[in-house]
């Protein structure tokens, strides 16, 4: 099965939630009133579009409607879904690899699927043909090294690790040298996502971020934020958060085949402007790719 399929395959829940109760709304409309549109905005919003957002789509869609002289439900929910559409098209950011090696520093706190989306993303860029090198560099849990170890082993990619309770800046140092004894493409930094205390996050990822312009001076780099779909709007918040601490370059959007809340990948885009790179709709190490807006549309309003 190709990811397309399993992308339709995964948005189901979010498809049952958004597009057939959006469907059910218009089929049963006899007029474009209040109450049609109170409605529509409140099934945007319980599918995690976002209150501003959602507010945002009805008063176009009821411009739209306005303006082109719109009677019927069909033409009128067509229009709806061109306009979320239109929410996404700017999202389409791919990862900025263009130096030898590139650094990839990925943040999330612990549960969101912060150490599998490694894993994937690695196994995403060995079959583009590059050579990645995984860093162990959330020592704050022994539990996340062994957990990187094994997907690393399951990849097939290597990866530097120290004991548990080592500098985590410490562990990029060995591993900038491992990658350029390597000659490795990428470099991907697991880091700790201790939230509760953001000055050691802080602290932490200051002292990465020098090693790295230390000992990779000009390297193109990536800062990721692993976020659980199934979350909706607490995602949105625990980005904000953690924006106010690092200088967030793209969002993982994991777990969505397991929410009906894929709005969330609207609310995210208007909330933050953070490009979305990667969605995850499985288990395996393949059901993690760059998120193509275009295609996530056409999954989630295609009959």
């Amino acid at each position: 099965m190709g990811f397309f399929e399993k992308l339709k395959n995964g948005l189901t829940k979010t498809k049952n939630a958004l597009v057939k109760q959006v469907s059910s709304i218009f089929s049963g409309f006899s007029a474009f009133d209040d109450d049609f549109f109170e409605e529509l905005e409140e099934t945007l919003i319980l599918a995690d579009v976002g209150v501003n957002l959602s507010s945002e789509i009805i008063d176009e869609l009821k411009a739209r409607i306005k303006e082109e002289k719109i009677k019927e439900g069909d033409v009128a929910k067509t229009a709806l879904f061109e306009i979320l559409a239109s929410k996404l098209e700017s999202d389409s950011s791919p990862l900025k690899l263009d130096t030898k090696p590139s650094v990839i520093l990925v943040i999330g706190v612990n549960g969101v699927g912060k150490t599998t989306s490694i894993a994937k993303i690695a196994s995403y860029l060995k079959s583009e043909g590059k050579t990645p090198i995984l860093a162990a560099a959330d020592t704050f849990r022994a539990a996340a090294i062994d957990q990187l170890g094994i997907w690393a082993d399951r990849v097939g990619v290597e990866m530097v690790r120290q004991s548990e309770g080592s500098d985590p800046a410490a562990v990029v140092y060995d591993a900038v040298a491992v990658a350029k004894k390597r000659g490795a493409d990428v470099l991907i930094v697991d880091t700790a996502g201790r939230l509760h205390n953001k000055k050691n996050l802080m602290d932490e990822l200051a002292k990465i971020d020098r090693v790295i312009n230390r000992e990779l001076p000009g390297a193109a780099r990536e800062t990721l934020l692993v976020l659980d779909a199934t979350t909706g709007q607490n995602a949105v918040n625990q980005a904000k958060e953690f924006k106010n601490s690092a200088n967030i370059t793209g969002l993982v959007l994991t777990k969505l085949d397991g929410t009906a809340k894929g709005g969330i990948v609207f609310s995210v885009k208007e909330e933050l402007n953070i490009p979305v790179k990667f969605i995850g709709v499985g288990e395996g190490q393949d059901d993690l790719r760059p998120f193509e807006p275009n295609d996530f549309v056409k999954a989630l309003f295609e009959e």
